[in-house]
């Protein structure tokens, strides 16, 4: 996860440089707060939902050779991939709920993966 965050600031420095460096320095212009937090779920959810439908493997997953597929081990449907998407956020930004959980479930998958029907494996 840590070297999926690495690669994730870089994702979204490019992002945010791009529109809104122009709109700082010569228009003074810096929006609100929710409208930036969207933009980041947005282009999260681009980078994941792209990366998982195609292959079901993201940069960092690549890497350490894990890959994310339906419990049947077939690939995910986008709405399995939407659901695991939203559910990682409140299962991160609660504490690390969802993670924890992965120590206490018999499969030892995180609540996303439980809760949306998919689960990480080795290839």
């Amino acid at each position: 996860m840590l070297y999926e965050a690495l690669l994730q600031i870089g994702v979204l420095a490019a992002t945010f440089l791009l529109p809104y460096l122009p709109l700082a320095v010569i228009w003074h212009i810096v929006l609100p707060g929710p409208i930036l937090f969207a933009h980041v779920f947005a282009v999260l959810a681009l980078y994941f939902l792209w990366y998982w439908r195609h292959g079901g493997q993201t940069l960092a997953m690549q890497t350490w050779k894990l890959k994310l597929v339906s419990v049947d081990g077939s690939a995910p449907a986008c709405n399995q991939l939407w659901l695991r998407y939203l559910l990682t956020w409140p299962s991160l930004l609660l504490y690390g709920v969802g993670l924890i959980w992965a120590i206490f479930d018999r499969d030892s998958q995180f609540l996303h993966d439980r809760l949306a029907g998919t689960r990480i494996i080795s290839v």
